[in-house]
């Protein structure tokens, strides 16, 4: 037995179910690399708990006919929640990876209210095994980190009102990004990438070996430390680039440089954005510099780690107007490496969240006594 409740090969099987989503049994016995008999023992013992059900019938081209399998109500189903300082979004899933709804709000004081309706809704029988919550902090390994960090991220799950006795992990909001591209968007078919979010702030997660890099104390892609500027007698200041790189510091280059005239300079990046897109002179101007800008960053990271791919992301990030320029500068000052725009867009960080929920929440189940 792997633990007090299911056998290995129910544990297997379980598995390779929340994988595929469905299958028969030769399907599962190919996959779990099992014997046919032994899967069949395997299924029965997962149908009498409730984790696997049979959802139809399969037909071969020699017209034998073989039972479909799929989880069962008992399986449960996962949360994961985007708390972003703009927005919230909340994702439900089983644990095969079935959507079983989603929601968005850009009011975050609601949030809570947002997940109880989901709650309310019970979108799946069953019990709700793991929450993973993404947050702009570093989230550091248990027992570290900053006290002020570590209490800022504890009170952000708190305010959501997530049900007392759930399975609750946090991760940040980057990382769960990256994972969201590794696992179905631009990094699929890649062995190592980086995320570079580029937004309201900075921010970047590692992907080497298909696995996602952590570091020591949860902070390894946080650029907004790096030292800047790097400039004879100008001091380094504290998460200086994010200033220079984040939205503010966008739109305050943009008012201090906006001509007299008719027109306000833009109060939002998208707006800036929307202004270089007509091809006004000034807004061209500032966006093709900061693009510059977002380049020598991507060209400082292509630099210490090759990872041959750079995904683009966040509410700047993602801007096609952004990819040009960001391309240019790395291809003039740093190795060769592809520079895409995140393929899931605002959705990436809470598809990254709702992936991790599942893990979780399959180990939950394998664990279960």
């Amino acid at each position: 037995m792997g633990n007090a409740g299911l056998s290995d090969s129910a544990g297997a099987v379980f598995a390779a179910l929340a994988a595929a989503g469905q299958g028969t049994r030769p399907q599962l016995a190919l996959a779990c690399g099992l014997s046919k008999p032994t899967v069949s023992v395997a299924v029965t013992e997962l149908e009498r708990a409730g984790l696997v059900e049979r959802s139809g019938t399969a037909h071969g081209a020699t017209g034998r006919s073989a039972a479909v399998y799929r989880l069962g109500s008992r399986a449960g189903y996962v949360l994961g929640v985007d708390r972003g300082s703009t927005q919230v979004a909340v994702r439900a899933e089983g644990l095969d990876g079935e959507l079983l709804g989603e929601d968005r709000t850009t009011r975050p004081a609601s949030a809570g209210e947002m997940i109880q309706a989901a709650l309310r809704r019970r979108v799946r029988s069953g019990p709700l095994r793991a929450v993973v919550v993404a947050v702009s902090d570093v989230v550091s390994p248990p027992g570290g980190g900053d006290p002020v960090t570590v209490a800022r991220v504890r009170d952000t799950v708190a305010a959501l009102g997530l049900p007392a006795r759930a399975a609750v992990d946090t991760e940040n909001n980057v990382n769960c990004a990256a994972i969201a591209e590794l696992r179905e968007g631009a990094g699929t078919d890649r062995d190592s990438f980086v995320f570079l979010q580029v937004g309201m702030a900075i921010g970047a997660a590692v992907v080497i070996g298909r696995r996602l890099v952590r570091g020591v104390h949860g902070a390894a892609g946080e650029v907004a430390r790096l030292a800047y500027p790097w400039a004879d007698d100008v001091p380094a200041g504290h998460e200086a680039l994010e200033a220079r790189l984040g939205s503010a510091g966008l739109l305050r280059r943009a008012r201090a440089r906006w001509p007299d005239g008719p027109g306000a300079a833009p109060k939002t990046a998208a707006a800036l954005f929307a202004l270089a897109g007509k091809n006004h002179p000034a807004a061209v101007e500032i966006v093709d510099e900061h693009a510059g800008e977002v380049g020598k960053l991507a060209a400082s990271i292509t630099a210490l780690l090759d990872p041959g791919l750079v995904v683009l992301g966040g509410g700047v990030g993602r801007n096609p107007l952004l990819l040009p320029g960001v391309v240019r500068t790395v291809g003039a000052l740093s190795w060769p490496v592809d520079v895409v725009v995140s393929e899931l867009g605002e959705r990436a960080t809470v598809v990254g969240a709702a992936h991790l929920a599942r893990e979780k929440g399959i180990r939950a189940v394998l664990a279960e006594p």
